[in-house]
């Protein structure tokens, strides 16, 4: 984990520089996208984070630097409330990606801050259970059902099908319940109910919270209105339409987030591919990826994937046996 402290240096003098720029502290939690080594916010980084609160104490302004597609739902809702434990007024800086979870935990925070690339994304999750379809490429799998994708088939047999009366509703509704099991739909809407319970919540949570109208267009907005799952939310939309707390940057704080996540990237090599094989020499290679991190000037925290790659000796040349052996949070600084 050399590299890791080398790097750490040059990170620190933008941290500082963001820091000095905001009059706030910053931490930055990274969830790596990498193929075949991604990670996702999950309840396990709670204890991480409350290391660094502990170390950086109660401040009147707290900066979370976040880059994430997404994760368990849940877990926004403790770490907003951690947060807020230590600071009175909590921001989230967006470099880029904040999808999902990572919106989620956007709509707790006082501001959003958001660079020219910042992007947030719509907060219905996909639902996966015993009772979801058999993935037809993966007996052993259950597709993912997405909640929106779920209210989107109702709504269109009522709007565009004109299938107004009760008993044609039902009739499309026993269609649906024919191909996804009745459990799976009622774990659909239960969930449903939960995203814009945690959103409403999380918004009331401000110092300034916005107003009861507010605060249903914008839960509408992230859950009903927009087009799809993957649709991308730039920092225009999120204030004009949206009427989400966003601020942008002046120029010279827009390159420092920039530049910080230009960082973070390189250093976890988000943008190449995984490929344990092409570290392989001989027989037998154990290796070590990073796929996450949260650090603040004050210690460094990465998410690390223990693995050993193997050849095999009757198989054609390029391919191998991957196991992954350990994975979890480890603390570097």
């Amino acid at each position: 984990m050399g590299r890791l402290v080398m790097a750490r240096s040059e990170r620190l003098k933008i941290i500082e520089a963001i820091e000095n720029e905001r009059g706030s502290k910053l931490i930055c939690y990274i969830t790596g996208d990498r193929e075949n080594v991604n990670t996702r916010i999950a309840p396990d980084v709670t204890t991480i984070l409350f290391r660094h609160l502990e170390m950086i104490k109660k401040q009147p302004k707290i900066d979370l630097f976040l880059y994430t597609r997404g994760g368990d739902v849940l877990t926004p809702w403790r770490l907003v409330h951690l947060i807020r434990e230590y600071t009175s007024y909590f921001s989230v800086i967006v470099p880029f990606r904040a999808y999902s979870a990572g919106t989620l935990l956007c709509l707790g925070a006082d501001e959003v801050l958001m660079g020219k690339m910042g992007e947030l994304g719509p907060i219905d999750p996909s639902v996966v259970n015993a009772f979801n379809p058999q993935d037809p490429a993966n007996p052993q799998a259950r597709m993912p059902v997405n909640i929106e994708d779920v209210y989107s088939y109702l709504a269109l047999a009522r709007e565009k099908a004109g299938l107004n009366n009760e008993e044609l509703l039902a009739k499309a509704f026993q269609i649906l319940s024919e191909r996804i099991h009745p459990l799976a739909l009622g774990n659909v809407h239960r969930n449903y109910l939960l995203i814009r319970s945690l959103a409403t919540k999380l918004l009331h949570l401000h110092l300034n919270p916005p107003s009861e109208e507010k605060i249903i267009n914008i839960v509408d907005n992230l859950t009903e209105k927009l087009y799809a799952h993957n649709h991308m939310i730039s920092r225009r939309e999120a204030l004009e339409e949206i009427k989400l707390p966003v601020f942008y940057p002046n120029q010279y704080l827009d390159e420092l987030i920039w530049q910080l996540y230009v960082e973070y990237a390189r250093e976890m090599l988000l943008n190449e591919p995984f490929n344990p094989v092409e570290l392989l020499t001989g027989q037998h290679t154990e290796f070590e990826v990073v796929s996450g991190m949260v650090e603040s000037s004050w210690g460094l925290d990465s998410f690390i994937f223990k693995g050993v790659v193997e050849r095999k000796d009757y198989s054609e040349q390029g391919h191998a046996n991957v196991s992954i052996i350990d994975q979890g949070w480890r603390t570097i600084l």
